[in-house]
């Protein structure tokens, strides 16, 4: 007599339950020691962690405007887009440098401040990349305070190289 695709899933189902059952007791203790042990080699990486330079934190810059600029494009609200791409560069950093910034010292910063200053990288860094896509009472904000800090100031334009004049 056939049997019914129903009843051969449910004897399948079984079979696998059985060799389940049959390896964890015949090996329990060995697949158990590699699990009690990845807490320790997860809680012994932040040690390890080195802080963030640089060029990292420009990446990261980068990679929060242009989430940013992503999801102003897709329509979300720019508080909410900048909220979001904060949040994740401050969870980066905290769990890729264990809150450590290299430009800002030795010491790690709380999670807060890793995301009130990743809010402000955000914001700086769309203003920079998508600035259409920034209100303009942000943009003239952030406008405001680069003026302030000096960074608009435009350096001179570089002249060309001169070329050594050819042989012939």
């Amino acid at each position: 007599m056939p049997r019914s695709p129903e009843r051969a899933m449910q004897q399948h189902g079984t079979i696998r339950i059985r060799c389940l059952v049959f390896l964890l007791r015949r090996y329990g203790l060995l697949l158990l020691a590699p699990a009690l042990a990845l807490p320790l080699w997860w809680a012994a990486a932040p040690a390890l962690a080195a802080p963030a330079t640089e060029a990292e934190m420009d990446l990261y810059t980068r990679i929060a405007a242009v989430n940013v600029c992503i999801a102003r494009a897709a329509g979300v609200e720019f508080d909410k887009a900048v909220a979001i791409a904060g949040e994740t560069i401050a969870q980066v950093i905290q769990g890729q440098h264990a809150g450590a910034i290299t430009q800002v010292g030795a010491k790690p910063l709380s999670l807060e401040d890793l995301r009130k200053g990743s809010i402000n990288s955000a914001v700086l860094g769309a203003a920079e990349v998508c600035p259409k896509e920034v209100p303009d009472e942000v943009r003239s904000m952030v406008d405001a305070a680069l003026k302030q800090a000096g960074a608009t100031e435009t350096p001179e334009t570089p002249k060309p190289a001169q070329t050594p004049p050819t042989r012939n």
